[in-house]
Order: structure tokens, then C-alpha cells, then sequence
């Protein structure tokens, strides 16, 4: 089975698929010329690219990826020495940034949780997660960040905020979660409501987002026989309608059932769902 990732340089989508026969990452030409140069044709920009720096084609694969129609298509990959020699032959000022961010990735605690979370699905495991309980949550959270975050899978004691928002107090912490987990989850309503209970409450130090979006699709699999296809809510609007959600929770309802799918056991969907999700939480 294929392994397709997508991470986003300063917003635009940057994806990759893996290669078994060479234990490698390989990145879409097309997309890294789009994410130093912002052109608005970056398919045209990548050919001339092509035709001026004969070496160029030596160092690409054809493989299939999905594009933003939905379809596959055979396109151009380079794997990470191949970006070097493509970025180098681009006039950017954020050239130097985007090989940085390239060279980063599986290092740092967040791809490293990313690539945990994908094990999740790949190992059979979430299939053992109990669904709508603090306990089902807490069974993601250990999983995603166990050995990553001293404190994964435990209920944080003390108090944080984000901004101005402060969340649930840990001294009332543990009670609440009891009364969220009670929550009906029959509708759609009633499952997005819990959500955004849950989201206030904020049982964990750090890595709650990422958390309970999976904790999200497995009620609405249970439940609705649903999932949220999270490549279809733009970044900022969830951000804003999940700020405003405390008080309003129209926003985050609309997006959510917007972008709701039954292809609750499509692989690739759910691996896009979790790059998505990375990308929420990126500042």
C-alpha cells in the first residue's frame, strides 16, 4: 500500500509519497517550485525549469499522487538530495528556510508524533480505541506521544490558557470530563457539542488538538458511519470558529458537517486528516 504525506511550507501543500524500494521520501517537484515562488502557474514554471536544467530530468520519478481534483495523477518527484538540486536552481529569498524546514522533518517532536499517529491507523491499533470516552482519549494521546512527552496520556493537574482563554481548572478538571463523556453523541449536534466540550476542557498538557480531531472522527465513524474529510476546512476558519466556539459553536458545526464523508475506512483519507491536523496546530 502506497504512504502519501502532505506538510505545508509557509501554507502551501508540499506532498510526498514514500518508496519502499528505496526506504524513502519523495516530494512533488511542482509543489516545491509553488512553495519558494508562489507563481500561479507552478506546473508551467517547473517544465521551463526542466528545459533550461537538463539534470533536472535525470533526477525525477513519476509517481502517482493525488492532486487538488481529487484524481491521481503520474507527477514529477525528486527525494531530499533531488530537492537541493532543484532549490538551487531557484531565485528565492526563502530557499534557505524551505531546505531547513525539509531537513527538520521527522525530527522534531511534532513529525515525530505525526509519524505515531499514522502508525495508529497502519497497526490496527485504533480499532482497540474505546470510542466517546476520557479513557479512549487518553488511549490516543499515550499513543501519538508516548515517549515523546513525559506526561502522554495523563490528565494534566495544572492550569493552562491560550491566549486570553483559560481552560477548564484541573482542580474541577477530572469531574467535568466525567459529565463531557455523558454527553449523547446520537447526532451530528450532539457529537460536535461534546467535541467543542471536550476542546474547552483541554485535559492535556500539550497535544490536545491533534488528539481529539481523532477522537471527533471515531464517534462520528461510530455513530453516523462518518468522518470529517479535514483537507476541505481552510486553517483559518477552523481556527477562528474553534475561538469562538465557547460561546458559539455555529462555525465549527457548519465546517465540520460540511466537510463530513462515508469513506471512514479510506487509508489515504485518514493519513490526510492527520497532516491537516499537524497543520492546525502549526503557528
Amino acid at each position: 500500500m502506497i504512504k502519501t504525506s502532505i506538510r505545508f511550507f509557509e501554507d502551501i501543500p508540499v506532498r510526498a509519497i514514500w518508496s519502499d524500494d528505496d526506504s524513502k521520501w519523495w516530494f512533488c517537484a511542482v509543489d516545491i517550485v509553488e512553495a519558494l515562488t508562489k507563481s500561479k502557474n507552478p506546473r508551467s514554471y517547473w517544465n521551463t525549469l526542466k528545459r533550461r536544467h537538463n539534470e533536472l530530468s535525470s533526477i525525477c520519478r513519476q509517481l502517482k499522487l493525488t492532486a487538488r481534483d481529487r484524481k491521481s495523477y503520474f507527477t514529477d518527484v525528486v527525494d531530499a538530495t533531488g530537492v537541493n538540486t532543484v532549490v538551487s536552481f531557484i531565485s528565492a529569498r526563502n530557499r534557505e528556510n524551505f531546505v531547513r524546514w525539509l531537513s527538520g522533518m521527522g525530527n522534531t517532536i511534532d513529525e515525530k508524533s505525526r509519524l505515531k499517529a499514522y502508525e495508529l491507523f497502519e497497526s490496527g491499533m485504533i480499532g482497540e480505541i474505546e470510542v466517546g470516552t476520557v479513557k479512549g482519549l487518553q488511549q490516543i494521546h499515550g499513543y501519538i506521544f508516548g515517549g515523546l512527552f513525559d506526561f502522554a496520556g495523563q490528565i494534566r493537574g495544572l492550569n493552562i490558557a491560550k491566549g486570553d482563554f483559560i481552560f477548564a481548572p484541573a482542580m474541577y478538571l477530572r469531574e467535568n470530563l466525567t459529565l463531557i463523556e455523558k454527553m449523547p453523541e446520537c447526532t451530528i449536534e450532539e457529537i460536535v457539542k461534546k467535541y467543542v466540550e471536550m476542546n474547552i476542557a483541554h485535559p492535556f498538557m500539550e497535544g490536545n488538538g491533534r488528539s481529539t480531531r481523532i477522537w471527533l472522527d471515531l464517534i462520528l465513524k461510530k455513530n453516523l458511519h462518518k468522518c470529517v474529510d479535514w483537507s476541505k476546512i481552510d486553517k483559518r476558519a477552523y481556527l477562528e470558529a474553534m475561538q469562538k466556539s465557547p460561546v458559539d459553536a455555529s462555525d465549527i458545526f457548519k465546517l465540520i458537517e460540511g466537510a463530513l464523508t462515508d469513506k471512514i475506512n479510506d487509508r489515504e483519507l485518514f493519513m490526510k486528516g492527520i497532516d491537516y491536523s499537524y497543520y492546525y496546530e502549526e503557528e
